[in-house]
């Protein structure tokens, strides 16, 4: 007993001297700021900083208001459009039921590893996507990439925005416009199928001819034998001929919607006001947009499974239809893949980002799971609405659920729609499907214009602190005017230009060399430890499973998405219609743009370091001098000799000698 009196007694005062440091740090911290603010005159330049208050623990950077801020942000960035039009799809597509296997398999062996890696790498170093590579200096392009492909990201998801900002408003009718074939329609607009002709019997003979004279006739077609006509639905020719204005391709530019503009106005004016204070007021925006799209969701499916045929939807989604022998296909794995390392937006630059103002001593390891499951658990709940609702249509139609069902914008902005033109009350359904299609939208948004924000906090800290609000607008302003030319009559190919090229290898190959940088050069066993300086000393068998996905299973099975998309690379096209060769070109150069940044940056680290080239080459492949926890109160024995962030640029190499304090 009095060991153990001892052992308590030695725990509470351990843990009172930590305490005691991190306030004594705070609170020296809180008396530098004041004598600085004494000091400046009251102008725009020495407003204080709405980023960071005066509870943060961080009073530099600033940190989130509370933990449940960081996890709805979190949830709301990984939950996205793709949750909800192209999961359904993809597991109908792909044997139904079945396919949650290879899916959740992919989210224990890819998706979970390096999301939480990216968690704890943020969190430790309390650093965005760009200067956290002190960590690997010849690596820092790899954060540029990730910085540039969630900026040309931004621009076009905006533009979806603005899309489902204009069918809300178009909701507000009494008779929803895309509900029949009105005067913006032409002769291929129908509601229901059109018979060309048929096999009949005349005289006792059988005789194949078109319908009007089988009808003029009285004669009657012969099951199997009707053919019918090329219809479009009226949703889908409101969507290109109204909504769209769709040219007949790249080629023909067109104007600018106006009204798409507008709404792409609206959707950036709506962003800037969520992030002006940073993830201070967008933390607080979050508890909205991140959670009343299950409330949404909840209504949808519930209206969905009251109606008829709703069962034959969710049967060819997720019962009796799936196809365990799918599961032979290699194609159905590389889908499975692919759509968990999107649907988390790992590699993008986020999480590293919105993780860098959580407390050193956060739980990221049950952050990292919560979010990663309710992620997934998420796009099968969305899959029962969709799918019930489409189920339903199929029944009206007298068509089976495959000739209906589709995905991407097709799913949000045809198919859909046109199942919910056909409900009574229809107005109400559009609407509060197309608003919870801006809120998954907006959440996702704000993460990305958050990412680009702390990037540049990152590298201008001073400037930032005087000029958040100012410089919040103006990236807004300018991303809404490089997104113009998405809201031309020829829109809709830049943005399946840019989501076909730059939202694909671009970040791939960022993953790749994100997970190979930290395992293999700085130290997977090295980066455990500074895991465990954040959430406690963890047993051998606890990180087992982390050690096998990051030393081995998670690089190769990213390699292996990398290859296959190269491999069965082909041409973008938008439905039916081609790209020309230069649109293709320019594709290419955007993903080159995107990834030029990781050759270039270490080639100028190389050259600012000293030694011969292969000290050099050393050299970059160690971290910076002032590498570290943030705060000097968290860095303890094994960062004691870290050189003072504030006073230290992060571009900056150290020598070989310099090192010695870092070796393992």
């Amino acid at each position: 007993m009095a060991v153990l009196s001892c052992c308590m007694k030695w725990s509470f005062g351990c843990k009172g001297w930590r305490e005691g440091k991190v306030q004594g740090y705070q609170e020296k911290k809180r008396q530098e700021k004041k004598l600085l603010e004494e000091e400046e005159d009251f102008s725009l330049s020495s407003e204080k900083d709405a980023h960071a208050s005066d509870s943060d623990e961080n009073l530099e950077r600033g940190n989130w208001s509370n933990k449940a801020d960081y996890l709805l942000s979190m949830v709301g960035y990984a939950v996205g459009l793709g949750n909800v039009w192209r999961f359904p799809y993809l597991t109908y597509q792909n044997g139904g039921g079945a396919f949650l296997i290879p899916y959740t398999l992919m989210l224990a062996l890819a998706g979970l590893p390096l999301f939480f890696m990216e968690c704890s790498l943020g969190q430790f170093a309390s650093l965005g996507p760009i200067s956290v590579w002190r960590i690997l200096p010849l690596f820092q392009g790899v954060g540029v990439t990730m910085v540039i492909i969630s900026t040309f990201v931004a621009i076009y998801y905006n533009v979806i925005i603005a899309y489902a900002l204009y069918y809300l408003f178009a909701s507000f009718q009494k008779v929803l416009p895309w509900s029949d074939c009105f005067s913006w329609a032409d002769e291929f607009c129908s509601k229901t199928r059109l018979i060309s002709d048929c096999n009949a019997t005349l005289n006792g003979e059988i005789i194949h001819a078109n319908y009007s004279f089988i009808t003029s006739n009285n004669l009657t077609c012969i099951n199997d034998t009707i053919n019918y006509k090329p219809v479009q639905f009226p949703s889908e020719q409101y969507w290109n001929k109204v909504a769209l204005q769709r040219s007949s391709g790249l080629d023909e530019t067109g104007n600018i919607v106006w009204y798409l503009a507008l709404c792409l106005l609206l959707s950036w004016m709506i962003v800037a006001a969520a992030l002006f204070k940073g993830i201070k007021s967008s933390g607080k925006v979050v508890y909205f947009t991140a959670l009343f799209p299950y409330v949404i969701l909840l209504i949808l499916l519930v209206r969905g499974a009251t109606l008829e045929g709703a069962l034959d939807g969710i049967e060819y989604y997720i019962g009796k239809e799936s196809n365990i022998t799918k599961l032979m296909e290699a194609e159905v794995w590389k889908d499975a893949a692919t759509q968990i390392f999107y649907s988390l937006s790992v590699a993008w630059g986020g999480l590293v980002a919105l993780s860098s103002y959580n407390k050193f001593h956060n739980n990221c390891y049950s952050d990292a799971i919560f979010v990663c499951v309710t992620n997934c658990l998420t796009s099968v709940f969305a899959g029962f609405a969709i799918f019930s609702v489409l189920g339903h249509m199929a029944f009206v139609l007298e068509r089976p659920v495959s000739e209906v069902v589709d995905s991407g914008f097709d799913l949000a902005f045809v198919a859909y729609p046109e199942a919910l033109s056909k409900l009574p009350v229809s107005p109400l359904w559009s609407f509060l499907f197309f608003f919870m299609l801006l809120l998954l939208g907006l959440d996702s948004q704000f993460a990305t214009i958050e990412t680009l924000t702390t990037t540049i906090q990152d590298i201008y800290p001073q400037m930032m602190k005087k000029l958040r609000i100012p410089i919040t607008l103006g990236v807004c302003i300018l991303l809404f005017f490089l997104g113009l030319i998405c809201v031309t009559q020829a829109g809709i190919y830049w943005v399946n230009l840019i989501d076909h090229f730059c939202a694909g290898w671009g970040i791939l190959i960022a993953a790749v060399l994100e997970i190979i940088g930290i395992v293999y050069i700085y130290g997977g066993n090295r980066f455990i430890e500074d895991i465990e300086m954040m959430i406690g000393k963890k047993s051998c068998f606890f990180w087992m499973w982390w050690r096998m996905c990051w030393f081995f299973l998670t690089p190769v099975l990213l390699v292996a998405i990398l290859v296959w998309s190269l491999v069965t690379f082909s041409t973008p096209t938008y439905g039916s219609v081609l790209y020309p060769a230069w649109g293709t070109a320019v594709g290419w150069c955007m993903i080159i743009f995107c990834v030029i940044w990781i050759p270039i940056v270490a080639v100028v680290k190389i050259c600012k370091a000293e030694g011969n080239i292969c000290q050099r080459i050393v050299s970059c492949c160690r971290p910076t001098a002032n590498w570290g926890p943030y705060l000097e109160c968290h860095r303890g024995e094994r960062y004691s000799h870290v050189v003072n962030p504030q006073k230290e640029k992060e571009h900056e190499i150290p020598t070989v000698s310099a090192f010695t304090y870092f070796r393992e």
